[in-house]
């Protein structure tokens, strides 16, 4: 849940992607010279992980800024799915790093290469760590206050590095103490499958947000109890939500009393919709009212027997 205001928001999730920005292209001349120095295909492929990191934290930071803009007359939804599609895109390039450094490891198999320098290798990786560590506890502060998916998704990526880092280090000791060259290339190969199962859990949380998926049952389980526990409420149905980018919407019909005066239906509405707003900041709430014990086709009910049918086949 959001923390701060939309203002206070965008500042955050700008300056964070900022220094994601920085920090990849820090990380990935210290990993080229590296690279170069070494022979080290881990340390290479960690380099092409930061090259990759550079392209995709410069997408988040035009998406974060694309996504910050108020609604306008032909987005009245505002713009935070643009922050999605910059996950989306994340996910393409992490697996093109996987691929590119599966690719070289199988190579290597084929025609070892020995390392020149391990222990140079290791305290780069070290140096690194720290680095990426830091930009890592900065970006979860960010997301814990503004619920950026593009910030979690280039977190998420970061903490590939944090894992790729540690696993190269480790590489690169056994291959000083033991001489087993052929180590190096494994450690790789794993950093690679370890990148593309972290772009397909990203690209599913894009691609959840981007079709409209509802939110947890938690969420909307919360949502109906507080509303149901107004006197007036003879019940909820028909509840939709989702999420817009760090931003809920929920549509949902409210169920009162069929006597009641437009007027007053009104007033009562407002009062659950201010509710609603106030557990769940800055979201978007849509109330239909409806006369309590109406027969009519629901959606509850449609999608209901839906599931039903689905299930059956």
């Amino acid at each position: 849940m959001t923390t701060v205001d939309a203002q206070q928001a965008g500042r955050l999730k700008k300056f964070a992607v900022t220094a994601s920005v920085c920090v990849s292209g820090l990380l990935a001349a210290i990993k080229f010279v590296a690279a170069l120095y070494t022979g080290s295909l881990a340390v290479l492929s960690s380099m092409v992980d930061s090259m990759a990191d550079i392209v995709s934290s410069a997408i988040t930071f035009a998406a974060v800024r694309f996504s910050s803009q108020p609604a306008s007359v032909n987005h009245r939804y505002g713009y935070g799915k643009a922050e999605a599609l910059s996950a989306l895109v994340q996910a393409a390039f992490i697996a093109g790093s996987g691929i590119f450094v599966i690719y070289e490891g199988i190579d290597r198999f084929i025609s070892p290469q020995p390392i020149d320098d391990a222990a140079a290798g290791i305290a780069v990786m070290a140096v690194c760590l720290v680095i990426t560590a830091a930009l890592i506890a900065f970006q979860k502060f960010v997301v814990r206050r503004t619920e950026s998916l593009a910030v979690a998704a280039d977190s998420a990526h970061y903490m590939v590095d944090v894992v790729t880092n540690l696993s190269i280090a480790a590489g690169l000791a056994v291959v000083k103490i033991f001489d087993v060259y052929w180590f190096d290339t494994l450690v790789a190969i794993f950093v690679s499958v370890y990148l593309l199962t972290n772009a397909y859990s990203l690209a599913r949380q894009a691609v959840a947000l981007l079709t409209d998926r509802e939110l947890s049952n938690e969420i909307r389980n919360k949502l109906i109890e507080r509303v149901e526990s107004f006197s007036f409420c003879h019940g909820v149905h028909d509840l939709r939500s989702r999420d817009l980018g760090g931003t809920y919407m929920f549509e949902f019909h409210l169920e009162l009393d069929g006597g009641l005066s437009l007027y007053r239906a009104h007033e009562l509405t407002d009062m659950v919709e201010n509710e609603v707003k106030k557990m769940f900041p800055g979201s978007q709430v849509i109330i239909h009212q409806d006369p309590a014990g109406l027969t009519e086709d629901r959606l509850d009910n449609s999608l209901s027997g839906r599931h039903k049918l689905i299930s059956a086949s």
